[in-house]
């Protein structure tokens, strides 16, 4: 599915005309919300979620994270739904029998950081995780999921889009209203430049009454030479256009862009198509570490990859949440 542009636009038919439909998808989130936690940890749990549907770089964060407490002397393991896979769990995560048809992209990535379980019942997945020793545990979404109790939620931003038109699906981007949402974080991660933090503090500061944390996802330097290569670039994330100006950043020159549908399959016949088209105008396949996951293995060395790092401009806040739990 590819984000509607009404959802980051002024408030217009469209969104006016979903707005009933997005109000009952509101109650519904917080009658669920609600219900209460089927499931109270005996190891300390954390939620790396989102407020708006599709990218705002929560995976980033959870690697982020993960190395962040493998630092502090505690591996984690990951629990996530494992979008677009079959395996309805729990199930570790295991690259060399498992592919992203089976367990979903995300989880794939994650299990180069953490072992990862997928489950469709999150509190299954943390038992599992627990029952095979994990010291703690990282919720890759599931911020509007009650099924486990949270004892540190982190919701992820991106500053530029920030919360769209402000409506709730399908008349906007959100999964619950902003302000219900960010009542119940613990900290704001919120990423983008420094003209979009501005504008983003400008427009949705006052709603947040919890440590806010500044970062920016950054390519990760690998030795590459990117000035002046001409790509064909293509991606399946939530915003594929922020994938595309990194590679403008690094110097490439972006001779086609292709964007994809979120976590959308790379078939042999889409690779074959992007594939004719990059060697017509004498150009290098390239995309995101999240769709590298998802390429037939006949295209797993035609296509480089440009992986991205969270980097926060200050860590204190986040650490003292750590250390008060203990870790």
């Amino acid at each position: 599915m590819r984000t509607p542009a009404f959802w980051y636009a002024k408030p217009g038919w469209k969104s006016r005309a979903l707005s009933p439909l997005g109000s009952i998808y509101a109650r519904a989130t917080a009658r669920r919300l609600r219900r209460g936690h089927s499931l109270a940890a005996a190891v300390p749990v954390i939620c790396v979620g989102n407020i708006n549907a599709g990218g705002t770089g929560k995976t980033p964060t959870a690697i982020a994270l993960l190395q962040r407490l493998a630092e502090r002397g505690t591996a984690a393991h990951v629990v996530t739904r494992g979008h677009g896979g079959r395996e309805v769990g729990p199930v570790r995560v295991d690259p060399k029998v498992h592919d992203a048809g089976d367990v979903g992209d995300e989880p794939l990535l994650l299990a180069a950081f953490a072992p990862v379980w997928v489950a469709r019942d999150r509190a299954a997945g943390v038992a599992a995780a627990i029952a095979s020793g994990a010291p703690a545990v990282v919720m890759d979404d599931g911020f509007q999921n009650p099924a486990v109790a949270k004892d540190l939620s982190i919701v992820v931003v991106d500053a530029q889009t920030g919360f769209g038109n402000g409506r709730v699906l399908p008349a906007g981007p959100l999964r619950e209203p902003a302000a219900a949402g960010l009542a119940r974080a613990d900290i704001v991660l919120t990423l983008g430049p420094q003209a979009a933090q501005k504008a983003f503090t400008t427009e949705w500061g006052r709603l947040i009454r919890c440590p806010r944390v500044i970062g920016t996802l950054a390519p990760l330097r690998t030795g590459m030479p990117w000035d002046g290569v001409r790509v064909l670039a293509f991606a399946g994330i939530g915003r594929p256009e922020k994938f595309f100006d990194t590679l403008r950043t690094l110097g490439a020159e972006i001779i086609h862009a292709e964007p994809l549908s979120d976590h959308q399959p790379l078939t042999s016949a889409l690779m074959t198509r992007l594939e004719a088209d990059a060697r017509h105008h004498i150009a290098q396949l390239v995309t995101t570490e999240k769709d590298a996951v998802r390429l037939p293995p006949a295209f797993r060395q035609k296509v480089l990859t440009v992986p991205v790092r969270l980097e926060l401009d200050d860590w204190a806040p986040l650490d003292a949440k750590l250390s008060g739990l203990g870790l």
